[in-house]
């Protein structure tokens, strides 16, 4: 077989036929071009992403009562935050009806948020972790099916998950006053329920995987050295997934501090969470304490989804 080559002798000749080559310049040209167009893709797919983020916390330290203009740096909004002043009241004339807007409501949204982040994490984690467990243990049918149906929360249209949620608890409200006499509302309760229902999936996402690097010679050894179950599961196995079961909680608290349509459906009358009070602010104005909030929730937001992820790779 003979081998290609630029040089090739002639069938009647000794004289060497020379194969015509492309300009020298012309793929060295194409390739820098080429390295320079993924680069400026690249460039703009990240300012796109994160230049209004960027701007955001740039002028939540703006002194103008107006985001657009530039006033100079300050820091009232944070210190009228953290003080609990009328936040509203920063920029509103007397009768405005912005400023019904209170720090005192600022600071109860702010409650609601941590109360329903914190019990709805609390609850998904450890219902999250037993359905990693038995998923991961225990092969049928019936959990083969539930493992599929377990990523529709994820998968499907937060909106979508938010109303089938809020005719959920109506019907099974009605439900409950036809046949106990016993009536129920949306409050806090409601939203607790829902953030649960998203965010066993993520729990449980997180922990299997954790779970697939999990060494079971571990366990038996434990066994045979005389432990029990119990003693395996909480000496051995339950150390050993303890990150993937905190980066789970972490990720689930950080969604649902966030969260802001299914919180909406679901909440009642003074049940607001944090992004339906800023939301709630928007409808009047957008200025730097609104920018001021967000900055902080974005903080609060990527140190935990940070942790999160440090402690998955431990």
């Amino acid at each position: 077989m003979s081998t290609a080559s630029p040089v090739e002798r002639d069938r009647f000749s000794a004289r060497p036929v020379t194969q015509p080559q492309p300009p020298p310049g012309r793929g060295l040209a194409w390739r820098k071009l080429r390295g320079k167009l993924i680069s400026a893709n690249a460039v703009f797919a990240f300012a796109f992403l994160y230049l209004p983020i960027f701007i955001l916390i740039i002028y939540s330290f703006n002194a103008s009562r107006f985001s657009a203009v530039w006033h100079g740096f300050t820091l009232d909004w944070y210190r009228q935050l953290f003080q609990g002043a009328g936040v509203m009241g920063l920029y509103s004339s007397g009768g405005d009806e912005a400023a019904l807007h209170t720090g005192s409501g600022i600071i109860q949204a702010l409650n609601n948020s941590l109360y329903i982040a914190v019990v709805s994490t609390a609850i998904a984690t450890v219902i999250g972790t037993m359905t990693a467990l038995t998923l991961d243990r225990f092969k049928s049918r019936l959990l083969e099916a539930l493992d599929a149906v377990l990523y529709l929360p994820i998968v499907i249209p937060e909106i979508t998950m938010g109303v089938s949620l809020m005719v959920f608890f109506h019907l099974a409200f009605s439900i409950i006053k036809t046949l106990f006499g016993l009536s129920f509302n949306l409050s806090r309760t409601t939203i607790i329920i829902s953030h649960v229902a998203f965010n066993i999936s993520f729990v449980t996402v997180v922990v299997r995987a954790r779970l697939a690097d999990f060494d079971r010679t571990l366990e038996e050894a434990a066994m045979d050295l005389g432990a029990n179950e119990f003693q395996t599961f909480r000496r051995v196995t339950l150390p050993l997934i303890m990150p993937g079961i905190i980066g789970g909680a972490l990720l689930a608290f950080t969604l649902s501090l966030d969260d802001y349509l299914i919180s909406a459906f679901t909440a009642g009358v003074g049940s607001s969470t944090l992004p339906m009070f800023v939301y709630g602010m928007i409808k009047f104005t957008v200025t730097p304490a609104i920018n001021a909030i967000s900055t902080l929730m974005l903080a609060a937001s990527i140190f935990l989804v940070l942790l999160s992820l440090v402690l998955q790779r431990r």
